[in-house]
Parts: structure tokens; sequence; C-alpha cells
């Protein structure tokens, strides 16, 4: 991506100096920002077409619906489902796994089912199906990993049984940056007549995915360049059939009687009350502006950035950085810790040198105890970052340690 700069010129909010320094954003696994052409979209969607969708019966009222309606279409070619029928637009990922847990978890599972999870998950990803477990007696069942991060597809194909019911696991680990093999987990929990749930929030603005392999694939459009408030839940269509709505209301309802009522198909059903029709409207033109940039050009991009600042960091001492500790793991997320430093102080000296990063345990604290630590300092790169970011934010984390170690007040601002 040798035009990065002039990707950046879509990022205003990047134009500005925080703390007096150029501001240099490495946060964009917790939100990416929202280029213009998404901006100006959302504007004249305001501007011309605002109405409530699947309602009114005069022109713009039409003309929102069928604008709200194509970003399903656009959704399906972007995740290469078969039908825009399986698209399900919801909050985002955590309520797009909320839905598959409460609706198909509870109306399949028995007691002594099989939940797989792994300690990679986001608490998003974890906390639905530990609720599960306690409902159904289903028992949760955490994946070993490998020492270099992934989830051990060769254990786990010698633990699935016809009691493994669902697989829950990351495509991207929010916190290594480290890719799971989900092709694989996929077809050992289907020889057993089981399902794979797959976290794709930290994928889909980086890879080009294809879901036609996967029963469920979640994602949010706040990390791809859409506005927050906005996911999907993709689910294969047999399967969605088959499930019961677990929220009633609005858009949701066919025909309502006195004493019961009847339900729309999917993806309806499971649409409850007036959707986030704005959200919706970004998130189509999101996904179109990172396709024009590219899905394959977007991976190398980031890529090439992370390996650029972990080469760096790995010259620095005392700098524990984990998941890549067998190399360069082909992700785009650095977590790092600076011995004898607490994450949140690295954090903030960091800001002060106008570097925005996340320090914490990031929606992950079963990973947290196995890294045994609490915390760590993440640094996470997109598309309008560039090599000359990379290079300040590793001069910044020298300055940040010197100042802890020697305390130079001096090093840093």
């Amino acid at each position: 991506m040798d035009n990065s700069m002039d990707i950046k010129k879509d990022f205003p909010v990047l134009n500005q100096s925080i703390n007096d320094e150029p501001y240099i954003y490495l946060d964009s696994a917790a939100s990416s920002f929202v280029p213009l052409p998404v901006q100006e979209k959302i504007t004249t969607f305001l501007n011309t077409t605002y109405a409530n969708v699947h309602r009114g019966v005069y022109t713009t009222a039409y003309q929102a619906t069928q604008e709200y309606e194509k970003v399903r279409d656009i959704v399906k070619n972007f995740i290469h489902a078969t039908s825009e029928k399986d698209i399900i637009f919801t909050s985002g990922t955590t309520d797009s796994l909320n839905i598959v847990a409460k609706s198909y978890g509870e109306s399949i599972l028995q007691e002594q089912d099989e939940i797989f999870v792994s300690a990679l998950e986001h608490h998003a990803n974890l906390v639905p199906w530990q609720e599960l477990a306690k409902k159904t007696g289903a028992k949760l069942i955490f994946m070993p990993l490998l020492e270099t991060g992934e989830v051990d597809v060769k254990a786990v194909s010698k633990m699935a049984t016809h009691r493994t019911k669902i697989v829950a696991v990351t495509h991207v680990s929010n916190v290594l940056g480290v890719h799971n093999d989900i092709e694989t987990l996929a077809n050992i929990v289907h020889n057993v007549g089981g399902v794979i749930v797959v976290d794709g929030a930290q994928s889909t603005p980086h890879l080009s995915v294809d879901v036609t392999h996967y029963d469920f694939y979640a994602f949010s459009g706040h990390k791809l360049g859409a506005l927050n408030g906005i996911g999907v839940l993709y689910g294969r269509h047999e399967l969605l059939e088959k499930m019961p709505p677990i929220t009633f209301g609005g858009d949701m309802i066919e025909y309502v009687g006195d004493m019961e009522s009847t339900y729309q198909k999917t993806p309806y059903k499971f649409e409850a009350g007036t959707p986030n029709i704005i959200g919706a409207i970004s998130l189509g033109a999101a996904i179109e502006y990172i396709q024009q940039c590219d899905m394959d050009t977007i991976r190398q991009y980031t890529q090439q950035l992370t390996m650029a600042a972990l080469h760096q960091l790995q010259t620095i001492p005392d700098v524990l950085i984990y998941g890549h500790e067998k190399g360069y793991n082909g992700g785009s997320i650095i977590s790092f810790n600076l011995k004898g430093i607490h994450p949140h102080d690295v954090a903030t000296a960091l800001d002060m040198e106008g570097v925005a990063v996340r320090a914490g345990h990031h929606c992950a604290q079963p990973l947290m105890r196995q890294l045994n630590v609490t915390a760590t300092v993440r640094a996470s790169f997109y598309i309008y970052n560039t090599k000359e970011d990379v290079d300040r934010f590793v001069e910044a984390v020298k300055k940040v340690k010197e100042f802890f170690t020697n305390g130079r007040i001096d090093e840093i601002r």
C-alpha cells in the first residue's frame, strides 16, 4: 500500500496534535476510524433519504428501505455468503454471539453436551457460553493452545466426541494477533455432528473472509470503518430457520393475535424494533471503502507494519513481547510489557508522546492468567498507519523506558 499517505488524508482525525505531538493511533483493534467517504455517505443519506425502514409507503421510506437492504447484499458479497437472507444485522459482535448462544444453544444443548472454547477468547465469546452451560448442564471445555498461541487443532481432533455440539473460537486473537486454523476446527466439529461459531471481530478488517465453511460468523462494523452499534451475524440458513427469536416486537412480527403471535422469516425474525439504520448505511459504505483498498493489500500492508515494529521492539532490552516468541505470527497486533513498569503507566506515558495504545486485560482475563500477567500494552495497526508511525512509536517506547528506568524527566514530556 504505497499510497498510505494518500489514504491518511481520508482520516482527518489523524491531522491533529495530542499533547503537542503528532497523533499516532495504534488502537484499531478496539475501533478503527471512519473514513471521509463513509462520513459523506452518512451525511448524504441523512440529508436526502433518511426515513424509517420497512414501514412507510412514501417515497423516501421506500428509498431508505432499498438502501438499507442493499447493505445486506454488500455484506453477503463481502463475506462470500450464499444468500442475503443469512445476514442478520445486530448491534455488534457481542450481540451476534449472544443470539447464537441463547437461540441456537438453548434449543439444542442437553446435559453433558460439550461446548469447546479457548483461553484466547474475548469475554464476548466466553461468557455467553459459560451462561449457556449453567442453564443446560453442558460442559464448558477449553481447547489447549500451542506454544505459539494458536489453538492446538491436533489435540482438539482427539478431544472431540459426539457430545461436542459447539466449537466457539476466535478467528484472530485480539491480544496476541495469532490466526486460528478455523477451517480444520470446522472439519473436526462437523465430523462429530456439531457446529462452529467464529468470532470474526479482528479478522474481517484485515482478511478476505469466506463463511461458507462455517455455521456462524460474527463481526462488528466499528472495527472496519463503520459507526459503532452495528454488527453482523452470519448463520447457515437451515440453522437460522430452526432457531427461535429471542427479542420480540417491531419488524420481527408477522401476525399478532390476542394470545399468541407469528414471526417473520430469517433474517427479520432476529431484528426486533427499529434497526440501526444509519449504522447499517455506514457499514455498507465502510465495506466498499476497504474493498477499494483491496483486502489482500490491506493484509500485506498491516503485516509489514507490524513486522517492522516487532523487529525494532525486540532490540530494546526489557521489552517482553507476547505471542511472537517464536517469530512474527502473521497478525497486526503486538502485546508487550516493559519489565517492571505497569502497562497503564506505559500507555499513559506513550499518550504524552502522542501515541495512542491500549493497556489492560483486553477483555481476555483467562488469557492474561495463562500469560501470567494482569495486563499488557497493545499496539494494533491499520491502513492509515505508516512506517513513520512505527518509527515514532518505537522511539516513544524507548523514551518511556528511559524515563521509568533512570527517571530522566527530560526524556518524556
